[in-house]
């Protein structure tokens, strides 16, 4: 049994000491330079070095929650896609209900204001 996962552990084992090694050369080569633009509010819209107690806007993660959804919604066009060609009337059908449904979502959240930040 040690002869038939031996391979398997090689490459466990390979991999575990080349991470760590990619691990501290990456870190042992960064600059350590802080500037204003570095430090500074990026996607979230607070400040990176505040209390952690403080308000924040919760429009930042409605709208990552939307885009997640609407992303995972869109992965099943790829393998419908691939069988376009192979699928009858139904399913192109079925696909077309789909997109009809996933685009009076959008439109809700559109109309509903999820989507302004303002």
């Amino acid at each position: 049994m040690i002869l038939e996962y031996g391979y398997v552990y090689i490459a466990l084992i390979f991999a575990i000491i080349l991470s760590m090694v990619l691990f501290t050369l990456s870190y042992l080569g960064i600059l350590r330079k802080y500037d204003v633009e570095k430090i500074s509010a990026y996607e979230c819209g607070f400040e990176p070095f505040e209390d952690t107690r403080s308000k924040f806007d919760v429009r930042f993660y409605l709208v990552a929650i939307l885009f997640i959804i609407f992303d995972l919604e869109i992965i099943y066009l790829f393998p419908w896609a691939l069988v376009l060609n192979k699928i009858n009337l139904f399913g192109f059908c079925t696909m077309i209900i789909f997109l009809f449904i996933l685009l009076i979502g959008f439109i809700y959240e559109w109309k509903k204001g999820a989507l302004d930040w303002e």
